[in-house]
C-alpha cells in the first residue's frame, strides 16, 4: 500500500508546446510496470486548452470544477461540467480545456503503451477553439 499526501508532488506549468494559455498540472500518480496507469489533476485558466492529441490506450477525464470544452476531430465542441466523465477512445484525435470565460479543472487518467501515454500534434487555433 502507498499513501501519497496531498501536496507532496510539486505542480508544474503546462509546457507551451502542448498547451495554449495558462495550465497547471498536479501529478497524482504514475505507476511502474506491470501497471500502466497514470493520472494528474489539470487546471486550465479561461481560454487555455491542450493541443490536438491522441492517446494510444485512450483517456478518461473527470471534471472537478468550472466549465470546459472538449472536441473530437470532425465533431462539434461540447461543454463539460463538474461531475462529467469524458472517454476518448484509443487513437481518437481531440483537445480539451477551459471555456473562454471560465476556468476548468479535471482529473486525467490514461495508460502507457510501450511507456507512452500521449502523441501531441498541432495546436488548436483560435478559430477552432471559438464555439
Amino acid at each position: 500500500m502507498e499513501i501519497r499526501s496531498s501536496g507532496s508532488q510539486p505542480s508544474i506549468k503546462g509546457p507551451e508546446d502542448w498547451f495554449t494559455g495558462t495550465v497547471r498540472i498536479d501529478p497524482l500518480f504514475d505507476r511502474i510496470e506491470p501497471a500502466r496507469v497514470s493520472g494528474a489533476s489539470v487546471t486550465f485558466e479561461p481560454g487555455a486548452r491542450t493541443a490536438w492529441h491522441t492517446h494510444p490506450l485512450g483517456q478518461t477525464l473527470i471534471v472537478t470544477s468550472g466549465l470546459g470544452w472538449v472536441q473530437k476531430e470532425g465533431e462539434a465542441v461540447q461543454e463539460i461540467r463538474p461531475g462529467d466523465v469524458v472517454w476518448f477512445s484509443p487513437g481518437e484525435k481531440h483537445w480539451h480545456g477551459a471555456s473562454a470565460k471560465t476556468a476548468m479543472s479535471h482529473i486525467a487518467i490514461q495508460e502507457k503503451l510501450d511507456g507512452k501515454v500521449v502523441d501531441w500534434m498541432e495546436k488548436v487555433s483560435d478559430q477552432q477553439y471559438r464555439k
